[in-house]
């Protein structure tokens, strides 16, 4: 099976006590597929094509800034800007010859793109290849799941899955498995979030108790980083994380 190709990085992922092995990997392809996009790749004439066409989200847009590269993005913006500057102008002359308004033609390109870029994935080169391996990830969560008893281990004693995630991996769990397998995997997954939101809970009530005056000298436990991991935990990612930039 080709998802055993990444069997040792979903090990990996579930091995290093994070809130979520998923934002674990998906922070990994992220930040590879930035260093890809603005490494020696921009030069190449099949990738620019790629990204002239596709674009990039509004959040990848401000990740490659931050990551340093400033002549590798200015090529990238360079003939980005001439491929949106040939659609708005065809976009124009549509708009001239056709029965409809003159804005007809271009205000739907526009609102096509406006769309899209709210959306992300649609019209970004950097989610795109995020997805492309992401599912496949899914699938050897699942397939890992299925065939070793070491991950089930692995499973149980981690800190479980944030929201967003877990709902993707019951999802493949439901699609890739037969129904009585399916159900077996579905209550150790609730299980096991059950147990992490109750930690997470602990985590953040503690957090805000701690600042009662009659707690001022009371141990912080376990909350100092309460906030970050309990956003994590709802909606997945890293919101304490510095910049991605360049090394």
């Amino acid at each position: 099976m080709k998802e055993k190709l990444y069997t040792i990085e979903v090990m990996d992922a579930v091995k290093a006590g994070d809130e979520c092995p998923c934002c674990y990997l998906e922070r990994k392809l992220e930040q590879d597929a930035i260093s890809f996009t603005l490494g020696s790749s921009y030069m190449e004439d099949d990738i620019r094509a790629d990204t002239d066409q596709t674009g990039f989200c509004r959040k990848h847009t401000k990740m490659m800034y931050d990551y340093g590269n400033y002549l590798g993005n200015a090529w990238i913006l360079k003939t980005r800007m001439k491929y949106l500057r040939d659609h708005f102008k065809e976009s124009v002359e549509e708009g001239k010859t056709g029965t409809a308004p003159q804005k007809s033609a271009l205000f739907g390109w526009m609102k096509k793109t406006s769309s899209e870029n709210r959306q992300g994935k649609e019209s970004c080169y950097v989610c795109r290849k995020i997805d492309e391996t992401y599912e496949r990830i899914q699938n050897t969560f699942v397939y890992l799941m299925r065939t070793e008893p070491e991950f089930i281990s692995l499973l149980k004693n981690s800190k479980g899955f944030c929201l967003p995630h877990f709902y993707d991996v019951l999802n493949t769990c439901r699609s890739r498995c037969k129904a009585e397998e399916a159900q077996k995997m579905e209550e150790l997954l609730c299980n096991l979030m059950e147990r992490e939101l109750s930690r997470i809970q602990e985590d953040i009530d503690w957090f805000v108790e701690k600042y009662d005056y009659r707690n001022q000298n009371a141990d912080w436990k376990n909350s100092k980083d309460a906030v970050p991991r309990t956003m994590q935990k709802i909606t997945g990612g890293y919101p304490a994380d510095p910049v991605f930039k360049q090394k």
